[in-house]
């Protein structure tokens, strides 16, 4: 999963890192006139709606104009510093091995790999073909020592890497030359269930060779890619990121001849696509948004829920206020999420409801409700506060002279204010004074969640279409490495099942473990699922196959403006 603030993803198939983003897209309802805005499915894996063409219906040419809230801090998506946004960029530029249609069925990429194959289980062997056109963006071949370079940066064995998870990496034992230059074997120490995810993207061996070339090859522009595009000029004071046709591109020519990503602020870019500024804005926020879209001539919404979600993070560090898990899960149980549900997406999707599960979303194969422990009882959470010492002393609960007050951290975002602002009216019915505090999403990752500066702190995963890497990445803890367990929460019984879970090769015993664990998760007061994504977006009408994707990977050298 990566974090985020807005519900973005790479459009690629494969095993990405959780990334967090600030908002989702979520649509906030209650505003307006809800009749005129459909309701649709909030399932996963159902649908992409992308308007697809075949290529000969595709114009040549065109520049296809896009936004991204915030200037990427790296161009490097395995670095601790990327968010979510960045991926959106790299996704037109960077090497994978899988695409996946909107269920979620994968097949092997074939512009870059010819074939890839479990050929062992003891050990556990893949064997990667690489397309002998395959060329770096300097003409230059991939090779096995682009996969070898890369596992040896993000397996975590050099902590001097700044990576943002080493899931998958961490169990390879070992990647050696195969039959010639363009195969590459992958031996694991140990067994990895989501293997088919490695090297979703592969990065060029330049960028991971060492510590400083993972830190600075990919900080400020990206010299070298092998996808149907490239990042052909980066102006910061302009805050545009363009891309261009990659000569050296082997596959079907591109229909776009460029794309250009604008920084651009998410409250502006409604008003930018209804200017003729963007040809695409995603999410849509509110259901006034989705209404605006709609009655915007030429501009369609495209709707397919988004794998991504909504959710509390707590700071369970020593020290914190929110570092006793008790009163982490008597918090919990004060939040009504389904009233959240409700108010962000009444109108938007059928029947909202809240999401009962850190790691599959619904519609998604092994989803379950295991979110019993913290399931909305105000008159049990005030029982557990008073048990805790927490009494109220008027409005609000004391102990030990200190008042039970929690600042809740939340990106400058309609949405997130909406949930902060009925989180904070529910737990103050229990006792809990509750202090808003929003910052703008360019610093909210690297100035507060990263450091910890929260009591808790809402934002979204943008996940993987593996759902089981965010395991190792999000929920174990090493208190030398935390990854992206940014509430700092765990335990050496949950880090030794998930050790379990990633390795276990029968797909319904793993998710039976994930489960098993995800129980525990809730039950420690890590995190509080609230929604997933509903997955509206606003697309200038005569675009093709793009808009909202789903589970679908993108056909980058397809998209394009029809004739």
């Amino acid at each position: 999963m990566t974090a985020s603030t807005h519900g973005r993803r790479s459009r690629r198939a494969g095993f990405r890192f959780a990334a967090p983003i600030a908002a989702l897209a979520l649509v906030l309802g209650g505003c307006g006139d809800d009749a005129a805005v459909e309701a649709g499915s909030s399932d996963i894996g159902a649908t992409s709606d992308i308007n697809p063409r075949p290529r000969d219906e595709i114009a040549d040419g065109g520049n296809l104009r896009l936004a991204i809230p915030n200037f990427p801090a790296t161009f490097n998506p395995g670095h601790v510093d990327a968010d979510g946004y960045v991926n959106d960029v790299t996704g037109w530029t960077l090497p994978g091995t899988l695409t996946s249609d909107a269920a979620g069925n994968l097949e092997v990429d074939h512009n870059y790999f010819s074939s890839i194959e479990l050929t062992e289980t003891s050990p556990q062997t893949i064997v990667y073909t690489i397309n002998p056109k395959a060329v770096w963006s300097d003409g230059s071949p991939i090779t096995w020592q682009d996969l070898r370079s890369q596992v040896g940066a993000l397996s975590g064995r050099v902590t001097a890497f700044k990576v943002k998870a080493t899931q998958a990496y961490s169990s390879v034992e070992k990647v050696e030359r195969g039959v010639d230059d363009r195969q590459a074997i992958v031996t694991f120490a140990e067994h990895y269930a989501e293997w088919k995810g490695l090297f979703n993207p592969l990065l060029p061996q330049p960028s991971t060779a060492t510590p400083q070339a993972f830190e600075d090859f990919y900080r400020n522009d990206m010299p070298l890619s092998a996808g149907p595009f490239m990042v052909t000029e980066v102006n910061r004071a302009d805050q545009r990121i363009i891309l261009s046709r990659n000569p050296k591109w082997w596959g079907d020519t591109p229909k776009l001849a460029n794309v250009t990503y604008s920084a651009l602020d998410a409250s502006a870019q409604l008003s930018a696509l209804q200017n003729n500024e963007l040809d695409a804005v995603e999410p849509l926020s509110t259901a006034d948004d989705i209404k605006i879209a709609t009655g915007t001539p030429g501009v369609q919404v495209r709707r397919a829920p988004a794998n991504s979600f909504t959710h509390i993070t707590f700071n369970g560090a020593p020290g914190s206020i929110m570092a006793d898990p008790k009163l982490r899960i008597a918090v919990s149980k004060g939040i009504n999420r389904q009233a959240i549900a409700t108010a962000v997406q009444i109108g938007v999707v059928k029947d909202p409801k809240p999401l009962n599960n850190h790691l599959y979303l619904v519609g998604q194969t092994g989803y379950q409700d295991n979110a019993e422990s913290v399931s909305f009882d105000p008159a049990a959470a005030a029982r557990m506060l008073d048990d805790l010492g927490w009494k109220l002393n008027g409005e609000f609960r004391e102990k030990g002279g200190r008042r039970l007050e929690v600042r809740d951290t939340v990106p400058q975002n309609d949405v997130q204010v909406r949930i902060a602002t009925i989180v904070q009216q529910n737990l103050a019915d229990i006792g809990v004074q509750v202090h808003i505090e929003t910052y703008p999403g360019t610093n909210f990752f690297t100035g507060i969640v990263d450091p910890g500066n929260f009591d808790i702190a809402q934002f979204a995963w943008s996940k993987s279409i593996f759902p089981l890497g965010a395991l190792p990445q999000i929920y174990a803890y090493d208190p030398a490495n935390k990854l992206s367990n940014h509430g700092r929460i765990g335990s050496p019984e949950l880090n030794a099942l998930i050790e379990d879970i990633i390795a276990e090769l029968d797909p319904q015993k793993a998710i039976e473990l994930a489960n098993k664990a995800d129980r525990i998760i809730f039950e420690s007061g890590f995190s509080l699922p609230i929604v997933q994504s509903a997955g509206a977006v606003a697309v200038r009408a005569n675009l093709a196959n793009f808009g909202a994707f789903g589970l679908s990977s993108a056909d980058y050298t397809k998209i394009g403006f029809v004739k």
